[in-house]
């Protein structure tokens, strides 16, 4: 066996280019430690990497790097490692300060970018009833099937340079930011007296503090300046957030090339595809995974990727009932095994592992190719397993997890709609240092290609002051504590660090393990067998639920 072969379904490390360390250049140090080495054949860089302003990273400004947190040069060194990179795509959606959106709100109509973004008015006309507000009110028929993912609609209201508000569509976040001006402020721009200036600036500080918008904000005696002043704030206002794109704009396809071969460049060989399936919108369809509109998506965007070498992983959160990820398996795509956290919790809960090896048999019987995982940068999905354990089981499974110091997720109250946990895989397990070894080694086991979130391989714990710091919406940052390097040289000397480096490096260079390699897996009561054959190699894990123990041997 050569020392240094890995093979095409070798492990994956999953971090922030400042997860480790701080900056990209000190996880390079870290893969080229001892420790490291043969462990990764793969590096999931999360979408920081870019010039981002939200949502840490998934806000994308534009693909440049940030250059507070990685170089070139260490893409490079990455790749000189034999380690290749997995990296994001956002097409859905763009920040609201990328150069598109800016010059939108800067030119208003005489812009190359005003359809580069979703007019609602323009895609709702004839369609539902202006408001007072501006926006469009669709009809019920056209709008019942739709899937939002904060309450109302997902709109926000951008002024343009001529005093108009026009309505876009805005899945994820956003934030409407007034300038606070003090009373020379106010006489520069609206003619009044300095005492009436600073009683206005007082008390618009105090109302747009309290999240109140200019025109709700107390006028009283003073109200003939209240249009002139409103009118000041709004036409200065600034906005956060991801505004949708239009994919019907042949710019925004110019866009998605530019993007795949900026990724190709700096040494991608999977994009995931990020959110990608609220892109197609169609009134009166879901806006979320629309058919055949979102295959048609993918089939084109292929066709960009195809140009560039790179693989796409679209990443879809549906459940094992729909049957989405064997749809996307069957049009050749990789796709994520969003079941295997739960199931594999499941297996160590109940102390059997007929389930967990029922959907391994469904994988390589069907010919699934999978990223697998235990934790990642989001929550342990649960409404995936929707259809593969019963409904009682998942909840369950979510008690379990929330009564060890979890964060249920829910979508605005809807929890049949959309769930997931917020936890640290260790601390989902109950900080057991036996459940999270055995969890690890079964997933070194499974087939697909294992993605390795760092702060998993460092046995971490619910960080729930970062949540407090974080405050409302902040429940993610419970799994997503970065390390220094002194951190990660002290958790180097753990057992349970190494005996996972030890776990993962048999998986990246034992020949066994490959897309094309058998697998077999039996259970018999509270044990589980799990074996890898190619050519003249065998991997074997026998499992023990009952005393969370493992053994592996080879040949």
């Amino acid at each position: 066996m050569s020392k240094n072969h890995t093979v095409d379904n070798g492990p994956m490390l999953n971090a922030y280019p400042d997860s480790v360390g701080g900056t990209l250049s000190d996880i390079v140090a870290f893969l080229k430690k001892k420790d490291c080495e043969d462990a990764f054949s793969s590096f999931y860089i999360l979408p920081s990497l870019f010039h981002t302003d939200l949502d840490r990273g998934f806000s994308v400004i534009d693909y440049g790097l940030n250059r507070e947190l990685a170089r070139k040069e260490d893409l490079q060194a990455i790749r000189d490692l034999g380690i290749d990179l997995k990296l994001d795509f956002i097409l859905n959606h763009a920040s609201v300060l990328s150069a598109e959106f800016q010059d939108l709100i800067q030119k208003g109509d005489e812009s190359e970018y005003k359809d580069f973004f979703i007019n609602w008015n323009t895609f709702w006309e004839g369609k539902g009833h202006m408001t007072p507000e501006g926006y469009i009110q669709p009809e019920e028929e056209y709008i019942k099937d739709m899937f939002f993912r904060k309450p109302g609609l997902p709109i926000l209201m951008v002024r343009m340079p001529d005093g108009k508000d026009v309505p876009y569509w805005n899945t994820f976040y956003q934030e409407v930011r007034y300038p606070r001006y003090d009373a020379v402020d106010l006489m520069r721009q609206v003619q009044m007296q300095y005492g009436t200036a600073e009683k206005i600036a007082a008390r618009l500080k105090e109302g747009l503090d309290a999240g109140k918008k200019p025109a709700d904000c107390d006028f009283g005696g003073v109200e003939e300046y209240k249009d002139a002043v409103v009118n000041l704030l709004e036409q200065n206002r600034t906005y956060l957030g991801q505004m949708d794109l239009n994919i019907k704009s042949p710019l925004v396809w110019k866009h998605y090339d530019k993007v795949l071969h900026t990724l190709s460049d700096y040494g991608a060989k999977i994009v995931r595809l990020d959110a990608f399936a609220y892109a197609p919108k169609e009134p009166g369809k879901k806006n979320f995974l629309n058919e055949p509109d979102t295959w048609e998506v993918l089939g084109r965007v292929k066709e960009l990727a195809d140009k560039y070498g790179l693989s796409l992983l679209p990443e879809i959160h549906a459940s094992y009932g729909e049957g989405t990820y064997a749809k996307v398996a069957k049009m050749g795509y990789m796709t994520y095994d969003f079941f295997l956290p739960g199931l594999l919790i499941d297996a160590l809960e109940e102390k059997n592992g007929e389930r967990l090896a029922k959907w391994a048999t469904e994988l390589t019987e069907n010919h699934i190719k999978v990223v697998n995982m235990l934790g990642c940068h989001d929550g342990i999905p649960m409404l995936d397993l929707k259809g593969f354990l019963p409904d009682e089981q998942i909840e369950k499974l979510i008690d379990t997890i929330v009564k060890r110091g979890g964060l249920v997720k829910n979508l605005h109250g809807k929890k049949n709609m959309y769930y997931q946990v917020n936890a640290t895989y260790y601390s989902a397990l109950g900080e057991d240092d036996k459940k999270m070894l055995l969890a690890r080694a079964i997933q070194m086991f499974m087939p697909g290609k294992p993605q390795v979130w760092y702060l998993d391989l460092f046995a971490g714990k619910n960080n729930m002051e970062a949540v407090k710091r974080a405050g409302e919406g902040g429940h993610k940052e419970i799994n997503r504590t970065n390390l220094s390097l002194q951190e990660v040289e002290d958790l180097l000397g753990q057992e349970i660090v190494q005996k996972q480096l030890a776990l993962l490096k048999l998986r990246n260079t034992y020949p066994a393990f490959g897309f094309d390699s058998k697998f077999t897996v039996t259970t018999e009561g509270h044990k589980m067998t799990m074996s890898w054959e190619k050519d003249e190699y065998k991997a074997v894990l026998k499992v023990d639920f009952d005393t969370y123990s493992y053994e592996i041997t080879t040949n």
